[in-house]
């Protein structure tokens, strides 16, 4: 007899970190009483400890899978969608319809104007549980459930310097070189001392043949971003993310025309709804999705539009424990326009004491970790945490 799902368990997630997300936080910024901080550099809110949502979700037989979406703003939310709405729902559901279920539970809040937002990343940790469980059944990878592994190994660029000067930052850039990393990425929301004189320092100290990203953080009106990318294009700037306002699908357009470099964006976006008219509008060259905003089905339907449209995927790295990362990495093993992913190692370095598997980044690359599902799942230390 085919398993039933049995029981939903979600957790949220909040793990200390000695330095905020991006670097110290600015002079005369504080966190408040709840532990949030706004980067004046981007006005986006953040937090000083690394915030996500977990799920488990567990069949008739036993067997388990893990997900986790993105929470590092009120986590709460997603987990009251969870255990109110979405869990309920899935209780008797056979855990090989998983498209079906991401299908179904996107459809339900469709009228009521969610199909975005929090919603959708309580759907998200939903959907990756599920493939896990869905792997773990059938005693194959995700990746090999998708039908199509491509890489053994992903091409990994260094996202964030985070130092409080040009010069630490340079060294830090350097130091990642000399690891056997060929790109990298540099915030500018915290390039208190200048973009450009930050672009040369960088330049400087990686040497000519480094592959230099900027995250542009969505601060610049098109025109700015359009002056901005093009000075940097002196010292051989690789991609520009985010350069405008997500909502801003004309300056997007504008700043594609403009420039010489390619342009990447797409971490806020959730479902082909939301890229598609950036896809005809000619918004970028390079998508970034982001798995704990859209969890494994609509990653994969995602990129499938992407290949439709001739362009790249760089996906994005969120802060999580590691879940949604091994989605990531094994959904991105399975794409044919694959350049990089992200590797956010103040993240994922610090956090991967929390999981078991043998899931790694290093001299540049990422490996897919070995096993059924996605390979991963937590520690006794995580779970012993999860259950306080």
């Amino acid at each position: 007899m085919t398993d039933r799902i049995a029981k939903i368990e979600v957790f949220p997630i909040s793990i200390p970190r000695e330095v905020p997300y991006l670097g110290p936080l600015e002079s005369g910024n504080v966190q408040n009483e709840k532990g949030y901080f706004i980067r004046p550099g981007n006005n986006s809110v953040y937090h000083v400890s690394d915030q996500s949502v977990l799920v488990k979700i567990t069949a008739d037989s036993g067997q388990y899978g893990w997900g986790e979406c993105v929470g590092f703003v009120v986590p709460e939310v997603a987990v009251a969608i969870i255990g109110e709405l979405i869990g309920p729902l899935l209780i008797g559901q056979d855990p090989h319809d998983g498209v079906r279920i991401y299908e179904d539970l996107y459809n339900a809040m469709r009228v009521r104007g969610f199909f975005g937002g929090y919603y959708h990343d309580a759907i998200a940790a939903i959907d990756i549980a599920l493939w896990d469980l869905r792997g773990k059944l059938v005693d194959l990878p995700v990746c090999k459930l998708l039908g199509s592994q491509r890489h053994d190994r992903l091409p990994a660029y260094v996202s964030g310097l985070p130092k409080p000067t040009i010069a630490e930052r340079a060294d830090l850039a350097k130091s990642w070189i000399d690891k056997g990393f060929d790109a990298f990425k540099f915030a500018s929301a915290v390039s208190h001392d200048g973009i450009v004189a930050e672009m040369e320092a960088l330049r400087k100290a990686a040497g000519d043949e480094a592959n230099i990203l900027i995250d542009m953080h969505w601060k610049f009106t098109a025109a700015e971003a359009i002056r901005l990318i093009t000075r940097l294009e002196a010292y051989n700037l690789y991609v520009a993310e985010a350069p405008v306002k997500p909502e801003d699908i004309n300056g997007q357009a504008l700043v594609v025309r403009s420039v010489k470099t390619p342009v990447a964006i797409g971490e806020e976006l959730r479902t082909v709804y939301e890229y598609r008219p950036r896809f005809e509008a000619g918004c970028m060259h390079v998508i970034q999705p982001e798995m704990g905003r859209t969890g494994i089905t609509s990653f994969w339907n995602i990129c499938q539009m992407a290949v439709a449209f001739n362009q790249t995927v760089m996906p994005h790295a969120s802060i999580g424990v590691g879940i949604f990362q091994a989605a990531s990495l094994h959904v991105s093993a399975a794409l044919p326009n694959l350049v990089y992913h992200e590797y956010q190692h103040s993240i994922f370095d610090k956090n991967l004491r929390y999981l078991r598997g043998n899931m790694r980044c290093e001299e540049g690359f990422f490996y897919l970790p070995d096993g059924p599902g996605l390979g991963v799942e937590p520690t006794d230390e995580l779970v012993n945490y999860l259950k306080k």
